[in-house]
């Protein structure tokens, strides 16, 4: 028994002695045996496979993480992470592991219980469609029309909706009724009644443009989903022109301190999370704030535990201290530098002399332009002005967005004059020129007691001779950015004003003290924080860097609590830093080829512009949430701004629609189509008449503007398209109006009309019969690899491809890579993928079509877009209406852009299946205001893909056959995947600039990326004009290096970063600059009350937050039976401890939460970590498992979002005025649901269901 003994078996210690002993003594007899081996033959078998396919997830989790899917007889059955990342440098960790548990349970769903294998119709609409189509000739599009012209038949199906009665159907049939449904809308209603819904297209980039360029080239509208999901921070367009462009993940590790600011990263973030515990252990210092102890807390070295929703207040009281400290009573260099070279603190704005119970008050105005200076040339109206300390007055500068458009070699971040070209010394503080300089008391918004109110604070100004609009002369008080910055702080310069004596000053704005009282963070703890992050991206020039998760951003006030956390990163000169600046993630937005996927995506090959619409605006109108407003404008303004913008925001949108500001779709009171036919009759005989006379029509009246009554049945959406989505158990907010405006079925909303718009007419209303008649939608079509909450509202449900059964390209913010989708197996069942499922519609619709369509002309309205002209429309942030008389309307300008779109119906299959040829022409492929031609791309993908040989307008065209061969066509045409596009790219930015900035595309002209290139090993996207950061060298990927190295400047008013939006509406609502804003206050205007609500002395009354759960999101669903298992079965609604003990609730309790909006059932989790006066239920709990009644509705208990509905936010509407305009999943208003209150109470007696 020499094997067995204490060395050998060191592990075992004294065990393995005793076991020697054993086996020699008498008494403890043993025996051998031969064999017995077998069970090796199944661990064997269990791991042995066939072949090994490299894929990822197409979901949104930010991962993007490579995975090899292993497949044995036929069948996937595991995946695993790829190790092959390349490391940026030697001396810097591995990306590896990149993966989580979600991604390595994905395969549990390619074999699910609950996978779609068949087409599903609603069994009712089935029977209709046989009868009426027998009855029309066999025509399919008489067919549907006839169903629709019968109130009865359409009213028995909707009602039908959620109820199950699902029967199979073939793809034949489910193609020919989905293309007669498409045509017969745009014959009666015009294409903009259609709208398509999938996001977050970074995630699975073909699948997302396979139904866009259907959609798109139909004319049909695609509804955004960043801005719906409340992921985009409206706060980044506001301050840098940008979406969200943020450091990849390892850059954390070039940081010397890191706030993660809500940013659970091991749990939101796992696969790169070991970046931030790297940088830990590199000695990066760390600070957590977050309400509790959460996973990312514990690598922390300070904890602030700020309570939910006034995180803004904590940023207000961080800014005053940097301000103080390290500007104005000590100066840092290179913190003054920076400001004065990349942001807008030293420019000029005027100061508004305004009479106030009998006394004058200045109030911050717009800022100074080279017009008011009487200066001319090119737009001078958009060419803001400093002081220059040389000339000892204002001047120029370079790089303001007047001179982006109509003039060369002056867009630049050059300190030099723009008309002159004499270099400049900027001031960044009239306290610094001791001559002529006064100190004035200016009024500044304070909203955190109740009714807002105002303070006053001192500011050093200056008098400037400038020319009025009549061209007399006049001299007005003038300051700059950086002083009334100062002011609003409440930081006591010497000159009075209502100021801080302290840090300790507890009734002073913006002080430590202050927000301790607000926030519950010591005050001590905040001002170390702060301190450190200042002194170290002093040290380091700018490597402090804030991670940020987006529950901050889900609440109404979003964008002024973002821009005072930004404000930090920005007065530390971190932007543009590696290692420094704001990292903010949420979903997988960074489509890496942007270019060459929206070229695909919007059919720009051959046709445009599309129609794109913005989803919370769109879900506003079409849910009638807008009929139950509570929100006053009027009651959020400040007192000295009554009335300065509509008091329902309904209003406000209607009235952004109309100048421009954001798209509405449906657009008119008639078909689109119809609208071309009506000028063509009256005598135009070309485009550009054609959209004069409807011009003439809209300012007469005859036109009419679908938000100007947007339930009257000829303007409400009537097809929706739902693909590689689950908005009914996922994202919309208002789950309960969907269900009753926009389906017609039964649903538990409990809710009252409130107050109603001015200017939309609010009859007829939905359910009457002069309305709709029921639900607005004819037909709901859902594509999932489930059956979804979504799907069982449907009515039609169509089998998708699992992520490992097709192929498509993923990006994502967190890396620099490009990873490819491949099919370890083919879709199973009768599954196909989204781009098979789109080509079959679009050929039955091109059948049809010749019949019932043929070639049309399509009025197509579109919004001023941001990085287009149309963004310098609207000068000096003033809102002039056409309609009022304020301005004539002129598209493009005062109103939005008209263009006509001839659309070849017939031919929709040919064009869909081919490149088309636009793609060639001078500046046919481009994105963020950069285009140019590829047409040596377009050669080379003929060679590549083959060219179409059947006749007809394809022919000789590059063939998409297949969703491979448009991620071939994606990669071909971007600057980011394409080396030889990228030297090209860089041609018109280097006109605009005048410098020269190809070098760094150079390295890698001769490289391009294919499909099977990114599948061999992952590979780095390139250096792009469409992207700020720089990718050469081993360097990670950080936002704004080309702004800040190359000084290219920021897509903003100013080029620079901004602190202050001179809007006329962000000065109305108080919000030019960062300011605190609490928590709207929805339970006390009506959230909890009303006729259906009733209320008893036992109710618990809570703010509702919806955070993500680690069972329910991103490759993991909640309706898996094993992740049922790892929690309540069901339904959970967490509370406070001592709030269930006071409402008489113990764990595991069947609770009834509720409020206007509608109801949700669920469990109790009763936990000490849930903060007082919250509670949570996890987003995208489906509504299909153990969900029982409602005593109060009587209906099942609903969704996380049965308890939300939209809000819009005014602000957010701004449009035609530089980086406040709109672009799709760019601005727009905002999806939040944080602010929302509900009574929670113990369901009495048995749970039914």
């Amino acid at each position: 028994m020499r094997f067995l003994n204490s060395r050998t078996l060191r592990y075992f210690g004294q065990r393995a002695r005793e076991l020697a002993h054993n086996f020699e003594n008498a008494h403890h007899p043993y025996e051998e045996r031969q064999g017995g081996r077998s069970w090796e033959d199944y661990y064997r078998r269990r791991w042995q496979h066939d072949k090994v396919v490299r894929s990822t997830h197409g979901v949104n989790c930010t991962g993007s993480c490579s995975f090899d899917v292993f497949v044995k007889d036929g069948i996937i059955v595991w995946e695993a992470q790829k190790t092959d990342y390349p490391t940026p440098h030697p001396d810097f960790p591995d990306y590896e592991p990149r993966g989580c548990p979600r991604g390595v349970s994905a395969s549990w769903y390619v074999y699910s219980p609950l996978r779609v294998k068949y087409p599903y119709i609603r069994g009712k609409l089935l029977e209709m469609w046989k009868a009426a189509k027998q009855a029309s000739n066999n025509d399919p599009v008489a067919a549907w029309e006839a169903i629709q012209s019968d109130p009865a038949k359409r009213k028995a199906y909707q009602q039908a909706r959620g109820k199950g009665g699902f029967v199979r159907f073939s793809w034949d049939e489910a193609s020919e009724i989905i293309a007669a449904s498409l045509i017969s809308t745009i014959k009666k209603h015009g294409p903009d009644r259609i709208f398509g819904f999938t996001p977050l297209p970074a995630m699975s980039m073909t699948s997302f443009a396979s139904g866009a360029r259907f959609l798109s080239m139909l004319g049909a509208s695609m509804v955004s989903f960043y801005d719906w999901y409340c992921d985009l921070p409206p706060a980044s367009p506001q301050i840098w022109g940008e979406q969200t462009d943020v450091p990849e993940s390892a850059d954390w590790y070039n940081a010397g301190y890191i706030i993660s600011w809500g940013s659970n990263l091991p749990q939101t973030r796992t696969p790169d999370a070991h970046f931030y515990v790297e940088a830990r252990y590199r000695g990066t210092k760390i600070a957590a704030i977050s309400p509790d102890y959460a996973d990312f807390t514990k690598f922390a070295d300070h904890w602030l535990p700020v309570r939910a929703g006034t995180d803004g207040a904590l940023a207000m009281a961080m800014d005053h201290v940097v301000l103080k400290e390290f500007y104005l009573d000590r100066r840092v260099p290179y913190f003054e530098d920076y400001a004065k070279r990349f942001t807008d603190l030293p420019f000029l704005l005027f100061l508004d002399e305004e009479e106030r119970d009998g006394e004058t008050v200045l109030a911050p105005g717009r800022c100074v332009r080279a017009s008011d200076l009487g200066l001319g040339g090119n737009n001078p109206e958009w060419k803001f002005v400093i002081h220059d300390r040389t000339r000892k007055g204002p001047a120029v500068p370079n790089g303001s967005i007047g001179s982006r458009y109509g003039e060369e070699g002056t867009w630049n971040l050059e300190m030099r004059d723009c008309y002159d070209r004499a270099d400049l010394d900027p001031v960044l503080s009239y306290a610094d020129l001791g001559d002529e300089t006064e100190w004035k008391l200016a009024a500044f918004p304070v909203f955190f007691e109740g009714q807002p109110s105002l303070r006053k604070g001192a500011v050093p100004v200056r008098r400037l001779a400038v020319t009025g609009a009549d061209g007399k002369q006049q001299e007005r008080l003038v300051t700059t950015v950086f002083d009334i910055l100062a002011a609003s702080l409440a930081i006591d310069r010497g000159h009075g004003g209502d100021v801080a004596s302290g840090y300790e000053d507890a009734r002073a704005y913006a002080t430590p003290a202050w927000q301790e009282a607000i926030t519950g963070v010591p005050a001590e703890d905040m001002i170390r924080v702060a301190r450190e992050f200042a002194d170290n991206a002093e040290r380091t020039g700018g490597r402090s860097m804030i991670i940020m998760g987006a529950g901050v951003n889900h609440w109404y006030n979003n964008d002024v609590t973002y821009r005072a956390m930004i404000s930090l990163t920005t007065l530390c000169g971190c932007q543009g830093v590696s290692g420094g600046g704001w990292a903010h993630y949420v979903g997988q937005e960074k489509v890496r080829p942007l270019a060459g996927w929206t070229t695909v995506t919007v059919g720009s090959d051959w046709m445009g512009p599309p129609r794109l619409h913005n989803g919370t605006s769109f879900y506003y109108f079409a849910l009638d949430s807008w009929r139950h407003e509570l929100l006053s404008m009027d009651k959020l303004t400040p007192p000295d701004r009554k009335g300065s913008l509509p008091d329902h925001p309904a209003d406000c949108n209607a009235l952004a629609a109309r100048l421009g500001w954001l798209p509405f779709y449906p657009q008119f009171k008639e078909n689109s189509l119809e609208t071309c036919e009506k000028a063509t009759k009256a005598g135009a005989a070309s485009n550009e008449e054609i959209v004069a006379h409807t011009l003439e029509r809209l300012k007469s009246g005859d036109l009419e503007l679908s938000v100007d009554a947007p339930d009257d049945p000829a303007n409400v959406p009537r097809v929706m398209v739902f693909w590689r989505a689950n908005p009914l158990g996922s994202n919309v907010k208002g789950h309960e109006y969907f269900l009753k405006y926009l389906l017609g079925t039964e649903s538990s909303f409990l809710g009252e009309e409130a107050r109603q718009p001015e200017t939309i007419r609010t009859t007829p209303e939905p359910d009457s019969p002069e309305g709709v008649g029921g639900g607005k939608l004819d037909l709901m079509v859902t594509s999932e690899i489930r059956m979804s909450t979504t799907c069982v509202y449907s009515d039609i449900v169509l089998p998708a491809a699992h992520w490992y059964e097709y192929h498509d390209l993923s990006s994502t913010d967190m890396h620099p890579f490009i990873h490819p989708f491949n099919p370890a197996t083919d879709p199973a069942w009768e599954a196909r993928t989204n781009w098979d499922q789109f080509k079959a519609i679009a050929q039955k619709f091109s059948e049809l079509a010749g019949k019932h369509l043929g070639v049309r002309k399509d009025m197509v309205a579109t919004a001023l877009l941001h990085d287009t002209p149309g963004e310098i429309g609207q000068p000096f942030g003033e809102v002039r209406d056409w309609r009022r008389g304020d301005a004539e309307p002129v598209p493009g300008k005062t109103m939005f852009n008209l263009k006509v779109v001839e659309r070849p119906y017939p031919d929709i299959y040919k064009m869909y299946s081919a490149l088309g040829p636009n793609v060639a022409k001078p500046g046919g492929v481009g994105a963020k205001g950069v285009s140019w031609s590829c047409a040596p791309e377009y050669e080379q993908l003929k060679a590549r893909l083959g060219v179409v040989s059947e006749p007809g307008v394809s022919k000789g065209m590059p063939r998409i056959d297949n969703a491979k061969d448009a991620c071939e066509i994606m990669l071909a045409l971007s600057p980011e995947s394409n080396g030889d596009v990228g030297v090209r790219s860089w041609a018109g930015l280097e006109k605009q600039t005048g410098f020269k900035l190809n070098d760094l595309s150079r390295p890698v002209q001769d490289q391009h990326l294919t499909f099977e290139g990114i599948t061999a090993r992952p590979t780095k996207g390139f250096t792009s004009p469409n992207w700020s950061g720089i990718e050469v060298h081993g360097r990670t990927y950080a936002p704004f290096e080309l702004n800040v190295q190359r000084l290219v400047p920021f897509h903003t008013l100013t080029g620079r970063q901004h602190f202050y939006m001179d809007h006329e509406w962000m000065r109305g609502l108080g919000e030019s600059l960062p300011v605190y804003r609490p928590p709207l206050s929805l339970a006390a205007i009506g959230e909890i009350s009303g006729p259906r609500i009733p209320r008893t002395d036992k109710d618990l009354v809570l703010n509702f937050l919806s955070p993500h759960s680690k069972w329910s999101i991103h490759s993991s669903y909640s309706d898996n039976h094993i992740m049922r298992e790892l929690s309540r079965g069901g339904g959970e609604i967490w509370l406070n401890n001592d709030d269930a003990t006071s409402a008489g609730i113990a764990d595991n309790d069947w609770l009834e939460c509720f409020n206007a909006n509608g109801v949700f059932m669920g469990r109790a989790v009763v936990s000490h970590r849930i903060p007082h006066g919250k509670t949570y239920i996890h987003h995208a709990q489906e509504r299909t498992v153990n969900v029982p009644l409602s005593p109060l509705s009587g209906t099942r208990g609903g969704t996380h979002n049965s308890l939300t509905r939209p809000l819009v936010k005014p602000t957010q509407m701004i449009g035609g005025y530089g980086q406040l305009s709109y672009f799709f999943n760019y601005y727009g208003p905002t999806g939040c649901q944080r602010d929302e209150f509900v009574v929670v109470r113990k369901v009495q007696g048995d749970v039914r269901f």
